[in-house]
């Protein structure tokens, strides 16, 4: 074992087997060295799952719990960094603006955002992390729901009633809401069809498949909204 120094954190410690690192990754300064290793355990907990033992994080990395530790004090606050990284990041405030203009019809709005929801969060370390999450502790894919239910589904609501028609400004109810989990859930489903099961959801020669999906269920949703609730 070699005694590796990383620069600005004040560690000297037995990190690396000889050879294992370049000596470009030996110069990392505190930010890249936290960096890298949250990159490789968004990679590890997709891949692996929020039971991931950390000493096999460690060892992917080819770095000592002695500096893991160092940067993340505990797998929990490593966790909470990923769901920062993958899940807070990716949240775009012009998603809410979007919802919130007057000049579109609720039709354009859904299918504008879906659309733009589908190419932002739909990859391969958001589905799969959640999905562990929610077979495991539950203390991402809470938070994530949690910031759908406070930002994001009173506005779709909001906008499902006013295709129906109907004036109402009180809560959305139980069933509201469970109606459009529907339709979020099979958006969603989009992805697990590519990163869960490996399954291709349009062939090659038609491109174009995955947004004419969404917008079948946008419609269908919409349609079936003033069935119910008009």
């Amino acid at each position: 074992m070699r005694l590796i120094e990383d620069r600005d954190s004040g560690l000297s410690t037995a990190e690396i087997p000889a050879g294992s690192m370049t000596s470009t990754k030996r110069r990392m300064n505190t930010a890249e060295r936290k960096r890298q290793i949250l990159d490789r355990a968004i990679q590890f907990f997709a891949q692996h799952g929020m039971d991931g033992q950390l000493r096999n994080l460690t060892k992917e990395l080819g770095v000592t719990h002695t500096l893991l530790y160092h940067y993340f004090p505990t797998k929990d606050a490593l966790i909470q960094e990923v769901y920062k990284e993958v899940f807070e990041s990716r949240w775009k405030p012009e998603w809410e603006a979007l919802l919130d203009d007057q000049t579109l019809s609720p039709e354009e709005k859904f299918n504008a955002f879906y659309l733009d929801y589908t190419n932002t969060v739909l990859t391969y370390d958001f589905v799969r992390i959640l999905i562990f999450s929610g077979l495991s502790d539950h203390s991402i894919s809470d938070r994530f729901f949690e910031l759908l239910r406070s930002r994001l589904l009173p506005r779709l609501i909001r906008e499902t009633r006013k295709y129906c028609n109907r004036s109402t400004t009180s809560k959305p109810t139980q069933r509201e809401l469970e109606f459009l989990m529907g339709l979020h859930g099979g958006i969603f489903y989009i992805g697990m069809r590519r990163w869960i099961y490996g399954q291709a959801i349009y062939a090659a020669e038609s491109p174009n498949t995955e947004q004419e999906i969404i917008r079948d269920r946008v419609e269908s949703y919409l349609q079936s909204a003033k069935s119910l609730f008009a």
